[in-house]
Formats: C-alpha cells, sequence, structure tokens
C-alpha cells in the first residue's frame, strides 16, 4: 500500500511538473537555466520517498567555470538522489528515445537538455564537436553518465569515452560525481529509506590532453569513482548502525 501512495504521488508531481514546465518554458524554450531550474524541485521526490540525501563538495567546482561533470548512473531513484546536484546553466545529454517518454521526455527537451542518436555512430563523432563547441560557445556545462545505461545493482559498469572526449575537444574540466549505492536499499515499500550521500571530487584538467588520452582519462575518472563509491557505501553503513543504535536506546 505504501508503495502504491508512493507511486500516486510521484507521478501527480511529475506530470504536474512537466505541465507546468511545458507552459512555462514556451516563453524561453531550451533556455539552459530551465535544468537547474526544475531540477530543484525534483527534490520534493526524497521527501516522497523518504531517504535522507547528504550533499557535499560542492566547495571544490568555485572558480572551475564551465565543465564536463560525470555520475555513476544506478536506477530510476537516480532522479531522487542527484538532481540537487545539478549546477546552473548545466544540461544533460541522453538518449534520442527519451523525447518519446509521456510527460518526461518533452519536459527534458523544451528544458533545453540534448538529445543524442546514440545508434549512428558517424553523427555521434560530429555531434562530440558540436556539443563542445555549444560548451563554449553558450556558456554551458554538460552532465553526462560515462556507463551509458543503468548499472541495476551491477556495480560502476565500464565508461565510454565519449564525455571525456567531450571535455577533451572543449578544454574544459572533468569532475566526477558520485552517489553512493542504492541498489537494495531504496524500495518504495520501506518506510525510511535511510541515507544517501552524493559528493564531488576534485575537478581534473583536461589542458593539454589530446583525443588518444580520452582511454586513459576514463579508466582514471572510472577507478577513482569506484574507490570512492567504496568509501561512501563505508560511511552510509556506518551511519545507519550508528541511528540504528540511537532508535534502540531505551527512552
Amino acid at each position: 500500500m505504501l508503495a502504491f501512495i508512493r507511486l500516486v504521488l510521484a507521478a501527480g508531481f511529475i506530470m504536474f511538473t512537466c505541465l507546468f514546465a511545458l507552459i512555462y518554458c514556451l516563453f524561453s524554450p531550451r533556455d539552459p537555466k530551465h535544468v537547474y531550474f526544475f531540477s530543484q524541485w525534483f527534490k520534493v521526490l526524497r521527501k516522497i520517498v523518504n531517504v535522507q540525501i547528504i550533499e557535499r563538495g560542492s566547495e571544490k567546482l568555485t572558480g572551475i567555470g564551465n565543465a564536463v561533470y560525470i555520475s555513476n548512473h544506478q536506477s530510476v531513484f537516480d532522479f531522487v538522489t542527484s538532481p540537487g546536484m545539478v549546477r546552473p546553466r548545466t544540461v544533460s545529454i541522453g538518449k534520442k528515445s527519451l523525447l518519446w517518454i509521456p510527460f518526461f521526455g518533452p519536459l527534458y527537451w523544451i528544458t533545453g537538455n540534448i538529445l543524442l542518436d546514440r545508434e549512428n555512430k558517424a553523427k555521434a563523432r560530429d555531434t562530440i564537436q558540436q556539443v563542445a563547441s555549444a560548451i563554449l560557445n553558450r556558456n554551458l556545462s554538460v552532465w553526462m553518465y560515462p556507463e551509458g545505461t543503468r548499472s541495476k545493482g551491477r556495480g560502476l559498469l565500464p565508461f565510454k569515452s565519449g564525455a571525456f572526449r567531450m571535455a577533451i575537444e572543449a578544454g574544459v574540466p572533468i569532475v566526477p560525481m558520485v552517489v553512493s549505492s542504492t541498489h537494495n536499499q531504496i524500495n518504495l515499500s520501506n518506510k525510511d529509506n535511510g541515507i544517501v550521500i552524493a559528493e564531488y571530487l576534485d575537478p581534473i584538467e583536461t589542458s593539454g590532453l589530446t583525443m588518444q588520452d580520452a582511454r586513459a582519462l576514463a579508466d582514471h575518472c572510472h577507478q577513482m569513482m569506484l574507490n570512492h563509491i567504496a568509501t561512501l557505501d563505508a560511511e552510509v553503513a556506518s551511519l545507519s548502525s550508528e541511528s540504528a543504535a540511537i532508535a534502540a536506546k531505551p527512552s
């Protein structure tokens, strides 16, 4: 019953947000400021799911300007855990097929996010240059999931090189952002879904790198993020144990 109630509330919230956004964004369609604005709205979902998100590391971003942000991609609950970490004038890059998702697809497009045809590899190579040009000419940052698909409990999947090629092409830093593991933790049937930590890691400069360095950069970031996810998972386990011990103490 609790899961059903949450699904109804979440669906209602998303439908309202999408309909409002379609009207609101008509006055300035595809302006990148909309992505940040509506990302903040999605914080409502953490209250519906009843999960505590600890967000940190934003002080590391002071003065870096435009960047390519990368994050681990776990499940549909990324819509709950990650939106609060999105920075102003940052757009995400997703599959063209997202456009056909009822309500969410039109919202994703009209708020200014970028849709790519990932099946057309020749076109994708041209898109890397186009996105790099947009980063520089439109004062944008982009948010990508370099795994290319949701991991669904399989751990951090291997990275594709597209995000790193874009950063090198544009000459902007890569900024990793990691979220502690949510697989088998967040469940709509749970009354309390505990604690999740989302944290920015130190930006990685790409100046001086060439396209031949993209694969090595991707592997370096993968290992760095994999290690930090393990650290965050251990911290979450410790915090959860402390909370359970406090709750068990007699009043």
